[in-house]
C-alpha cells in the first residue's frame, strides 16, 4: 500500500489492474476492511457488544463474506438485501431487517420464511409491527423497534436520519400506542434501536447515548440490547478527522455501566456500521480518456471513464473524494496527501456522460470546484479514493447506457481476485421487451 492516510494501492499495481481489467474500474484492499472490522469489534462496552455491517454502504457479496468472517452480523435495508445476505452464506439469524418497505404478497411469504430461519425484524411503523406481529408471535420471536428520538445528524441535510425531517422510525409522540399494541397482541420488544445519521458530528452521536438509555429505560422493560447505529464519521480528505472509535465505545460504557448500577439492568450494545469499515477500503481507477478546456476564463477539463454512473456521491452530497494521478508507465504524478506532488494549475474532474452535473468536484450546491492535481496525459489513471461505501452499491448504470464496471478485491497476500466481472450490454437490457 502506499504510505498515505487514504491507503492507495501502489502505482505500479494500479497499472496491473487496469491492464488485466480494464477501466473504469472498483478495487477494494482486504486487509484494510479486515483491519477496520477489528477496529470496531474492539470498542468499549460494559456488557457486550453486537457488530453489524449496514451492507447498503457496499453490498458485494464477497464484502459480505470478509465482515461476516470476522464476526459481524448483516444490516439489511430491504428484503431483497437480506435475501443476498442469506446467498452470500450469512445465516438468517444473523441478519437484521431494517426497512421502510411494507412485504406483502410474494415478499411477505419470503419474509416470514426468514423469521422462521431466526432473521430479526426491527418495527419501523404501526402498520409493520401489525402486519409483523402474529409471525412475530408464532415464532416466538422478540422484535427490534426503531424510535426517532427527534434529534439527528449527518455529513449533509439528506444524511440526517434522526429528526422531524426524517421518516425513519417511528417517533417519539407516537411510541405509546405503538407499544400498547404490541402488549395486547403478545409481543415482546428486546432490541431497541437509533440510526441518527451518517458521517455527523461524533459529539451528537455520544449525546444521543443518553437519550436512547432514557427511552429504553422508560419505554422498554423487556429490552436487553440497545443499537446506537452506525454512521460513525471516516475522514476520506486530508483535512478530515475521522470518530475516535474508542473515545465513543468509553462514553457509551460508561453510560451503560451507570444505568446497571441504578437500574440492575445490564443491557447489551450494539452498532451498525457501514461507511467506517470500507469507504476507504476503496478505489475507483479510471482512465484519462481527454484534457479539454472551456476558454481563457474557464476551467481546465480532465475527462474520465468514471464519473456520477460509478461515483454518485460528489452529485448528490457534494461529498469530496481524494484524486491521485498515476501516469501509464506507473508512477504517481500527484496525491492530494502529499501536497509537494501538487501542480499550481486547478482541475475540473468530469465524467463521460451527457449531462452538466457528471463531475467529481462539486460542492453542496452542484457548483464546480477545481482541485489541484498533476496535469495527466491521455492515457494516463485518475485513482479516486474513499470509494468503497456507497459508491458500487449506489450507481445509476444505466444512464447513457453505461454498464456497471468490474470489482477486484486486493487480497492480503497481494494476489488479484475478480468479485464482479464488468457488465454487458448484453446484460444490461435483457429485461427489456419489444413491440
Amino acid at each position: 500500500m502506499y504510505p498515505d492516510k487514504a491507503g492507495l494501492i501502489e502505482p505500479s499495481t494500479i497499472v496491473e489492474l487496469a491492464r488485466q481489467f480494464g477501466t473504469p474500474l472498483y478495487v477494494y484492499d482486504e486487509r484494510t476492511i479486515r483491519a477496520k472490522c477489528r477496529e470496531i469489534l474492539a470498542m468499549p462496552h460494559a456488557f457486550g457488544l453486537h457488530a453489524s455491517f449496514a451492507m447498503k454502504a457496499n453490498s458485494s457479496r464477497v464484502i459480505l463474506q470478509i465482515v461476516a468472517s470476522e464476526g459481524f452480523g448483516i444490516d439489511a435495508s430491504s428484503l431483497n438485501e437480506a435475501r443476498r445476505a442469506e446467498r452470500a452464506g450469512v445465516a438468517p439469524e444473523r441478519i437484521m431487517l431494517t426497512t421502510q418497505d411494507v412485504p406483502l404478497g410474494e415478499d411477505r411469504k419470503e419474509l416470514e420464511r426468514l423469521m422462521g430461519k431466526g432473521m430479526g425484524y426491527n418495527v419501523c411503523s404501526m402498520r409493520q409491527l401489525e402486519l409483523v406481529a402474529d409471525c412475530a408471535k408464532r415464532n416466538r420471536s422478540s422484535l427490534s423497534m426503531r424510535v426517532n428520538p427527534g434529534v439527528g445528524t449527518g455529513e449533509t441535510a439528506t444524511r440526517n436520519t434522526g429528526d422531524k425531517y426524517s421518516s425513519f422510525g417511528i417517533h417519539l409522540a407516537n411510541l405509546d400506542g405503538v407499544l400498547a399494541y404490541a402488549r395486547e397482541h403478545g409481543v415482546s420488544i428486546g432490541t431497541v434501536h437509533t440510526h441518527i445519521g451518517s458521517g455527523g458530528d461524533p459529539e451528537v452521536w455520544r449525546e444521543n447515548i443518553d437519550r436512547v438509555l432514557s427511552i429504553t429505560e422508560r419505554y422498554f422493560p423487556e429490552a436487553t440490547l440497545v443499537n446506537l447505529g452506525g454512521g460513525f464519521k471516516e475522514a476520506r480528505m486530508p483535512d478530515e478527522t475521522p470518530a475516535d472509535i474508542l473515545d465513543l465505545g468509553r462514553s457509551a460504557k460508561s453510560r451503560f455501566a451507570e444505568l446497571a448500577a441504578r437500574t440492575g439492568r445490564e443491557l447489551r450494545m450494539a452498532v451498525e456500521p457501514g461507511t467506517f469499515i470500507v469507504a476507504n477500503a476503496g478505489h475507483v481507477v479510471a482512465s484519462v480518456l481527454d484534457i479539454k478546456s472551456s476558454g481563457p476564463d474557464g476551467f481546465d477539463f480532465l475527462v474520465l471513464d468514471a464519473g456520477m454512473e460509478t461515483c454518485t456521491r460528489p452529485l448528490l452530497y457534494g461529498s469530496r473524494h481524494p484524486f491521485y494521478v498515476v501516469s501509464k508507465h506507473g508512477r504517481l504524478l500527484s496525491s492530494e496527501f502529499a501536497p509537494a506532488t501538487l501542480q499550481e494549475d486547478e482541475c475540473v474532474v468530469a465524467g463521460r456522460c451527457c449531462e452538466s452535473g457528471d463531475s467529481l468536484t462539486l460542492d453542496e450546491h452542484g457548483k464546480i470546484v477545481p482541485r489541484k492535481m498533476a496535469n495527466p496525459e491521455a492515457g494516463d489513471f485518475v485513482v479516486v479514493g474513499g470509494a468503497g461505501a456507497y459508491c458500487s452499491s449506489m450507481t445509476l448504470v444505466g444512464y447513457n447506457s453505461y454498464c456497471q464496471a468490474a470489482e477486484v478485491l486486493l487480497r492480503e497476500d497481494g494476489s488479484f481476485f475478480l468479485i464482479r466481472a464488468r457488465q454487458t450490454l448484453e446484460q444490461l437490457t435483457q429485461n427489456e421487451c419489444s413491440l
